[in-house]
């Protein structure tokens, strides 16, 4: 493979729209737990804990995600800077990395998905059951 300054740009538009995504996340997740917040106040019930208990598990992975892909970009710039100072070999190690960190940072996210999918299955598992009583 020809590795030159090129190379570490092109993953640059994919970490920045997997950043907007999991911001989105974030503040989705963030909505609902002030939610739950405001709901269990009023009204404490266990399942409301169980779900924000869900919920601050999701909200680690999704930080976990957030980090690595920052560190993912960071190191897709430096191994830029080191390609123009053309330092290649070390350039190619670092935007290794780079992909390294963004493959753990995808881990984090279908592992969080695994836990939305499963908490929204219930959800409508539970409906099946009052509707079918």
């Amino acid at each position: 493979m020809d590795f030159n300054l090129e190379t570490p740009a092109m993953i640059f538009p994919a970490i920045s729209l997997l950043m907007l995504a999991y911001t989105n996340r974030f503040v989705v997740l963030a909505g609902l737990i002030r939610e739950l917040y405001e709901e269990h106040k009023v009204t404490p019930k266990q399942e409301i804990l169980a779900q924000i208990e869900n919920l601050q598990k999701r909200m680690s992975y999704i930080k976990n995600m957030q980090v690595l892909g920052a560190i993912a970009f960071i190191l897709a710039v430096v191994a830029m800077l080191l390609g123009m100072i053309e330092y290649d070999f070390e350039s190619a190690i670092v935007f290794t990395l780079s992909l390294v960190t963004l493959v753990g940072s995808l881990i984090y996210l279908l592992l969080e998905l695994q836990i939305s999918i499963t908490a929204l299955t219930i959800q409508l598992d539970d409906i099946k059951e009052i509707s079918e009583k």
